[in-house]
């Protein structure tokens, strides 16, 4: 077990020295919903899921050549900064993208699909090799893996899942920066994935304490709306951060991304950005999506929509949903891509943790 106990007071000291010290150095220094669910490239070794009956758990009570910054919101716009890695910015990265793609425009990915404790520490030492930064998804990469017979959350086969990794040396790739964060489950508001019951937020918190009690210092992160998770009265102590991906169909991408920073620093919460660059566009590519009636992005969206997304200094990383070689292949969309990693390669190394 790597760390001890994180408890909600030691977590709300640490942010408000690390407020602190930030206010200090300022000082010192001067001046709708993705259209495809994520999926994971395997590994080798994937595990059979175990089998509970448990129960769910109950419910509690066009190119623009303007990018906005955000401004607003009650903690202003000064954000934590992230101290661990000593790669520039923020990571800029797709989900399902395996090492051998990372390169100087790809710095990271999200895996999940056939991780085990026996091949973590290798897929992480060679994604630092790389340059990488990697979000783990301990729980393996669909749904199926932790649901009851019935379609509903099994929180007991999640931290099974998790548990796995209990005793695996995590550490120095949290330290370093390599492991970004722990993915802990997708779109929790979506009660048609989970049997017809949403996860709770208090129980997406709960998931959130049950990693921060093995590994205190990794970054935790769900992928939902924003103002889903501000719209309960939970606390949120040990979630981190809130992952969002923009698709046209949700609207003024400026409007919609002022709108998640706006819910996060609600709830003190970091924002990691992102496109499901496969399946959200606004048809004007002409490029089939994987979903049927849907398109990917043209490169013209991709510089758009990522520019305005990147321009957040709030946001502390940018995910793309999701890896497929004929569409990373295309020269136009190479050209955007590398167009928008240096803009992440340029924003301030904000932490996921507010």
């Amino acid at each position: 077990m790597i760390g001890s106990f994180d408890s909600s007071h030691s977590e709300v000291r640490w942010r408000a020295i690390a407020a602190g010290l930030l206010l200090f150095l300022t000082a010192c220094g001067g001046s709708g919903d993705p259209a495809g669910p994520p999926t994971d490239a395997p590994l080798p070794g994937d595990p059979t899921a175990t089998t509970d009956t448990t129960p769910a758990t109950p419910a509690d009570p066009s190119d623009s050549s303007t990018t906005p910054v955000d401004s607003s919101g009650p903690l202003g716009s000064v954000s934590l900064l992230d101290t661990r890695s000593s790669l520039p910015g923020v990571v800029f990265a797709t989900d399902g993208m395996e090492n051998q793609y990372f390169n100087s425009v790809y710095t990271g990915s999200k895996r999940g699909g056939g991780l085990t404790a026996d091949n973590v520490l290798p897929l992480l030492s060679d994604a630092r090799a790389r340059g990488g930064r990697v979000i783990l998804k301990l729980c393996m990469g669909a749904d199926s893996y932790v649901q009851n017979s019935d379609g509903t959350f099994s929180l007991t086969k999640w931290k099974a899942l998790v548990d796995r990794f209990r005793n695996v040396n995590l550490g120095p790739y949290i330290s370093d920066g390599t492991l970004l964060g722990h993915f802990l489950i997708d779109e929790p508001h979506r009660a048609a994935k989970w049997g017809g019951k949403i996860i709770p937020q208090a129980t997406v918190e709960a998931m959130a304490q049950y990693s921060k009690q093995i590994w205190p210092t990794l970054n935790t992160f769900v992928h939902t709306k924003t103002a889903w998770l501000a719209s309960t009265s939970v606390t949120y102590n040990y979630l981190d951060a809130s992952w969002v991906q923009y698709t046209a169909n949700k609207g003024d991408v400026t409007t919609y991304i002022g709108s998640e920073i706006s819910s996060a620093k609600n709830k003190g919460l970091g924002l990691m950005v992102g496109m499901n660059v496969l399946n959200g566009g606004n048809g004007s590519s002409g490029i089939r999506g994987s979903s049927s009636g849907s398109y990917a992005m043209s490169a013209s969206e991709l510089r758009t929509y990522g520019s305005i997304l990147l321009n957040q200094s709030y946001a502390c990383g940018f995910f793309m949903w999701a890896h497929d070689l004929t569409y990373y292949g295309r020269s136009d969309i190479k050209s955007a891509m590398a167009d928008l990693s240096t803009k992440a390669k340029a924003h301030v190394k904000t932490s996921c943790r507010q």
